[in-house]
């Protein structure tokens, strides 16, 4: 009875003990990998303040013909070299908007918002607080028309870079072997052409008459090509970052077990392999971003990117210093392209460093 008596006492404290353990369980609340790399990335002051500005500076950029700028085309012989002033320009002349804002070289959405922008505010604009330049044009409206190509080519560039990167580094990876030789001595071989020797011979090529014709049949603008030429020459170091991460992990248990049940290569490399090194291609792409900004405002300083009437921030850098002379020097004119250039390329990186040190698994719950 007293032995009955006892083991019927065990039981009941094993029970006590497991609903105790339970109960501490319930009470405890997991977190995801994504939720725990925000709490992280929250506490990095220099990060969030780069990720609130990034996304203001896109915001405007995408609203850009909704807000009251003057256009960013229209020639005042007398307001040529005017300094920064917060006096109130002229009136709009509702004749030539359709050519001051290059209506015929904008998207529907784009027409929508300036439709909405002269219903709302009519002929009134902002003064020039940036100035004008050598033609009279306000900086201050081509500074938000230039964000929306610069931020444009990093973008759009950058996503061509990582679909071919990403593809080409994970498949060489796991296939190893010979396959993975020559795809990275062909990387290797690509590494040693200069940059801006390819994309001089790119966009040479694609300029001739009957292949912009051509492309242009297919609603392929020039800006289009040159988004496209400079994500293509950007790939490279993507793809051997990439393949360093799948060799790591093409042996581990759950590609073994994706193997067992018949899965394919493809299927592996994509549905299985590709999302674990997100967090590292993630990172690479926000340091990709500024570099593909800076690398198109260098073309465009060579006459080599951007061409008029298009603009961008690397293209109002290059005629600011066209401008200046010994004997006068339009500050204006280099000071507030530059300046729009340097603080989004730091907060960039900021955000590009903050986002490495969130993702890293090695920090995880610290």
């Amino acid at each position: 009875m007293n032995r009955t008596t006892g083991n019927r006492t065990k039981g009941e404290h094993e029970l006590e003990r497991y609903a105790a353990l339970w109960e501490e369980a319930r009470a405890i609340r997991g977190t995801s990998l994504g939720r725990d790399a925000w709490r992280r990335l929250r506490r990095q002051r220099a990060a969030m303040a780069s990720l609130v500005a990034l996304c203001v500076v896109t915001v405007l950029a995408l609203i850009t013909p909704l807000l009251p700028l003057q256009p960013p085309r229209r020639v005042d012989s007398d307001r040529i070299f005017m300094p920064p002033t917060f006096s109130r320009p002229a009136a709009l002349d509702l004749d030539k908007l359709d050519a001051d804002f290059g209506r015929k070289d904008l998207d529907l959405v784009s027409r929508a918002l300036l439709d909405a922008r002269l219903a709302l505010f009519g002929g009134w604009s902002l003064p020039s607080i940036c100035g004008t330049d050598e033609l009279g044009r306000d900086l201050f409206s081509r500074l938000f028309w230039g964000a929306r190509v610069s931020l444009a080519v990093g973008v759009v560039a950058t996503l061509v870079s990582l679909v071919i990167g990403v593809s080409y580094g994970a498949t060489a990876g796991y296939l190893g072997g010979r396959i993975d030789n020559f795809m990275m001595r062909l990387v290797d071989i690509l590494y040693s052409v200069p940059f801006i020797c390819v994309v001089i011979l790119l966009v040479s090529i694609l300029s001739e008459d009957s292949i912009r014709t051509w492309l242009e049949s297919w609603h392929i603008d020039r800006i289009t090509i040159f988004y496209l030429v400079v994500g293509a020459i950007y790939w490279l170091t993507m793809s051997r970052v990439v393949r360093g991460q799948i060799i790591s992990l093409k042996n581990e248990q759950f590609v073994e077990a994706a193997r067992t049940i018949g899965a394919s290569q493809r299927r592996i490399i994509f549905f299985h392999l590709v999302p674990n090194v997100l967090s590292v291609v993630i990172v690479y792409l926000t340091l990709t971003i500024p570099s593909v900004m800076l690398f198109e405002a260098f073309l465009s300083f060579l006459g080599l990117g951007v061409q008029a009437p298009d603009v961008s921030w690397g293209l109002l850098v290059n005629q600011g210093f066209n401008v200046i002379t010994p004997i006068k020097i339009y500050w204006w004119l280099v000071v507030f392209p530059g300046l729009a250039l340097a603080l989004t390329l730091y907060a960039l990186n900021f955000l590009g460093d903050g986002l490495r040190d969130a993702l890293d698994p090695r920090l995880k719950n610290r």
